[in-house]
């Protein structure tokens, strides 16, 4: 018996618990090593992280900005050069076809489409002087506010104006007597002021519009 409680007694019993004589054992905490927390450095690295990521997000706001508005004066040029165009190709140019005058050319003079709305006293159709496309020229220009709306014409802008509007009338090379080229350049006032004329080439200046059309003579 002596044995068996000896052996008992060293080897507690015998699925591995302690006995009640035995306390149990509590883990004791380790104060060796340092609480883990956030260094100076790692902070300082991520504020220069965060910021990096908002210039980012800024420079990408500006640009967007940019192109948006780049979008609308495209979109507004645009229309404005259509109306000009529109309004040249509905001046007569043609051939009459009254008894009296029956084929002869019939050609619009005198129509002045500077003014809004359009009235006597013009050029017509009569071709452009050179350099109506990259200078206002009275008779071949005109200016509209930011909402497109007429302000005026003449040889400077408006106070108000912020688009200009320039045209030229060619006739055509191989058939001057009965072809006209039009031309029609819608820009700024902004862009058109910063533009270099005169270099003896005629060149896009920023987001303007630049429509070409040609006219044949036909029976009116």
């Amino acid at each position: 018996m002596r044995s068996v409680e000896s052996r008992f007694s060293d080897n507690g019993n015998r699925d591995g618990r302690p006995t009640a004589a035995e306390p149990r054992r509590r883990p004791t905490a380790h104060h060796g090593g340092r609480e883990r927390g956030f260094s100076l450095v790692e902070v300082l690295i991520a504020v220069a992280l965060l910021a990096m990521v908002s210039l980012g997000v800024a420079q990408l706001f500006a640009v967007a900005t940019q192109a948006n508005f780049a979008a609308k004066s495209q979109t507004s040029t645009a229309l404005l050069a259509v109306q000009k165009m529109e309004q040249l190709r509905a001046l007569a140019w043609g051939y009459d076809q009254q008894l009296a005058n029956l084929g002869l050319p019939l050609s619009d003079t005198v129509t002045d489409v500077s003014v809004d709305p359009s009235t006597a006293g013009g050029t017509g159709l009569n071709p452009s002087p050179g350099g109506t496309l990259t200078a206002n020229t009275p008779g071949y220009v005109d200016y509209c506010d930011a909402r497109g709306v007429w302000v005026g014409n003449g040889g400077a802008p408006p106070a108000n104006a912020f688009y200009v509007r320039r045209w030229s009338i060619t006739p055509l090379p191989t058939n001057p007597n009965n072809t006209l080229i039009f031309q029609v350049r819608v820009t700024t006032v902004r862009q058109a002021q910063l533009a270099v004329a005169g270099t003896g080439t005629v060149r896009r200046i920023g987001n303007d519009t630049w429509l070409v059309s040609v006219k044949t003579r036909k029976a009116q």
